[in-house]
């Protein structure tokens, strides 16, 4: 409902007289309306240029959307770009890949992606690069399923508070909207979420976790359980262990402080498709140089600057060490952690040692040793590769890259076969360089580089990745009747945390469950708790028995083919985690940090965090080359009681 319609409607009902009042106090709600608005950092310099004057060198490393939104900004205004991915596609968590099951070929991703009409930034790269508008359908609505009770739906919803909040206990069977009201002591530190501004909520709150802060305040537990628990979980971090301060943060981001309130889209094909291919044209349009399957190893910073980046094939580059050479087993595969945290998978056989970068060369996830396959598996995209480190199965196209492995005064040294022969790696020259990959790429990247600089590299050591967690996607044979939503927020069971489904909203899907009479479903396993986190025949059962509780027409349908991934690699937002943070800018002048693990002060999260500081990052570049910076809307940046 609209505010003039609720105007219209309150005349409506009760008077001339009542109307007039019912005028004046729309004013006042429209007076503390929240409002898009311009970050103060980010307003334009009139006084610049526009372009480079001489082209300079900038390298991007990471092809997610934070290196892609920097790579873009940058090649628009003059710079020679290079954008360097280690994976063979661009995209980062929106990647996906082709999968062959029951004679046809299907686009497969990470999961299920929802962009908000908040996402500003994120919404103007996806115009400036030609994203087709009729790619995205509205979503119905913000379904809840509950494992014990009625379903709820949110999403059609006022834009303005306090109707907003109102509305969303008005929808719910479960929350009584006079007990809410009447509940003082409970309703304060909900009230609290609309007073949200970076230096006091992070001063305050950032020392606890966001199931600590509503029990503190007293919160209505049907209100944490209907509300704050399904949402917060959608960080990709456990309520339990997330910073309250980041909790409220999000909220303030995607509804106490959004002009757009709950409205998303979703997308009717693949992502890759609909998204990704489009950035990688206009890239390309701009004569942006994109290295994909390429590493970089190591930065190369000498008097406070960085000269250079280095790709994975340089002599020593990729030396690494692990204390011990007890951990290798007489037979079979340890997977094994360097002391710069690339993973290891090495073997003795007959006395002489073995070993692969155990890196899987689709995207990077760590392999396993499955012996009863008798190869090394990887649990994010069901990759094989045989005991030569070929692909197998799956994604992956390339091979393990094998190590040279030697025991030097007793630490066990890891050399890339290249390095190790004395080939020359490809050393990229930088002007400028900005590292937008995820928190473990990152951290191996300035771990590996030996740059020296104490602060920096202490800072993104701290950085963490959230709990493990899981996508499982099924092709059943038979429709899912019941389902009234392409996409329900889970709440109250173990391991279930969302559902989509794909044969309702996105093709191929639809047209092979029309043709087939089935339906494609993915389950989705936000963050695993530590005591949850079991093999994955256990995890799938379990699943499979969440979805049967869910839908129970599901329990008779012939599951036709399934894929199961599990992974860690969204950042952990714990508390007290954001002090640690680096921001955008380093102690190296032309080094820039990007992606949604950097510390930045505006209201930003997931998709539009990664956006929005690659483009911080393109600004401060900007800034030093005294170039017109980028205006960067943003939601308000302080709550509307702040």
């Amino acid at each position: 409902m609209e505010r003039r319609e609720f105007i219209r409607t309150v005349l409506s009902r009760t008077g001339i007289a009542a109307g007039v009042s019912a005028a004046a106090l729309a004013g006042a709600v429209g007076y503390y309306q929240p409002r898009k608005e311009l970050y103060n950092g980010g307003s334009s310099n009139g006084d610049g240029a526009e372009r480079l004057a001489r082209e300079k060198n900038a390298v991007v490393v990471g092809g997610g959307l934070a290196g892609i939104s920097s790579a873009i900004e940058l090649a628009r205004r003059g710079f020679r770009v290079t954008l360097v991915e280690a994976s063979p596609s661009l995209g980062g968590k929106l990647t996906g890949w082709n999968l062959d099951a029951l004679g046809e070929r299907f686009p497969v991703e990470h999961g299920f992606h929802g962009f908000f009409d908040q996402y500003y930034n994120l919404n103007e790269m996806f115009a400036y690069a030609g994203v087709k508008s009729s790619v995205f359908d509205p979503a119905p609505g913000y379904p809840v399923l509950f494992r014990q009770r009625s379903a709820e739906v949110y999403g059609k919803t006022p834009k303005w508070f306090p109707f907003n909040i109102l509305s969303v206990v008005g929808q719910s069977r479960s929350l009584d909207i006079v007990s809410f009201l009447k509940d003082y002591p409970g309703l304060l530190p909900v009230i609290g979420m609309f007073r949200y501004d970076y230096q006091n909520t992070f001063r305050d709150y950032d020392s606890i976790d966001f199931m600590t802060y509503c029990r503190r305040g007293d919160i209505l537990p049907a209100f944490i359980d209907t509300v704050l628990h399904p949402f917060a979980d959608a960080t990709m971090n456990r309520m339990e262990v997330l910073s309250a301060a980041e909790a409220i943060r999000y909220f303030h981001f995607y509804f106490m402080g959004s002009p757009e309130g709950l409205a998303f889209r979703i997308t009717n094909c693949d992502c890759m498709t609909a998204l990704i291919d489009p950035l990688e044209s206009k890239l390309k349009e701009l004569g942006v140089t994109i290295l994909k399957g390429r590493r970089a190893v190591k930065l190369i910073a000498a008097n406070g600057t960085v000269s250079g980046v280095e790709l994975q094939g340089g002599a020593g580059s990729d030396v690494f060490r692990q204390t011990g050479q007890t951990s290798v087993p007489e037979s079979g595969w340890a997977l094994l952690q360097t002391d710069t945290g690339v993973p290891v998978i090495a073997s003795r056989e007959g006395g002489v040692l073995r070993a692969f970068d155990a890196r899987c060369t689709h995207m990077g996830c760590p392999v396993t040793w499955d012996a009863e396959a008798g190869g090394f598996y990887c649990p994010c995209h069901a990759g094989r590769f045989d005991t030569a480190g070929n692909p197998v199965g799956g994604p992956p196209e390339a091979p393990l890259a094998q190590l040279d492995v030697a025991e030097e005064g007793g630490v066990l040294v890891f050399r890339t076969s290249h390095a190790a022969s004395g080939v020359s790696g490809e050393v990229l020259p930088a002007d400028y360089c900005v590292v937008a990959s995820d928190v473990g790429g990152t951290r191996e990247l300035v771990l590996g580089s030996g740059s020296g600089m104490a602060t920096l590299e202490s800072s993104v050591a701290s950085l963490g990745e959230a709990d493990p967690y899981a996508v499982y996607r099924l092709w059943l044979d038979s429709p899912l009747g019941s389902a009234a939503f392409p996409f329900y927020t889970v709440s109250g069971y173990t391991y279930t945390d969302s559902i989509s489904i794909y044969s309702d909203f996105q093709e191929p899907f639809i047209s092979w469950a029309k043709k087939k009479g089935g339906c494609v479903v993915e389950l989705h396993a936000y963050a695993i708790a530590p005591e949850d986190v079991k093999s994955e025949e256990v995890v799938r059962s379990a699943m499979k028995e969440e979805l049967h509780h869910m839908f129970p027409e599901t329990r008779k349908a012939t599951i036709l083919h399934e894929l199961f991934m599990q992974q860690s690699n969204f950042t952990r937002w714990a508390p007290g985690d954001h002090s640690r943070r680096p921001g955008v800018e380093t102690p190296l002048s032309n080094l820039f940090f990007a992606g949604d693990w950097v510390r930045v002060d505006a209201p930003v999260f997931l998709m539009e965090a990664a956006v929005f500081t690659g483009r911080m990052a393109a600004n401060a570049i900007f800034s030093r080359e005294s170039l017109q910076l980028m205006p960067l809307p943003i939601v308000p940046m302080d709550g509307i009681f702040a």
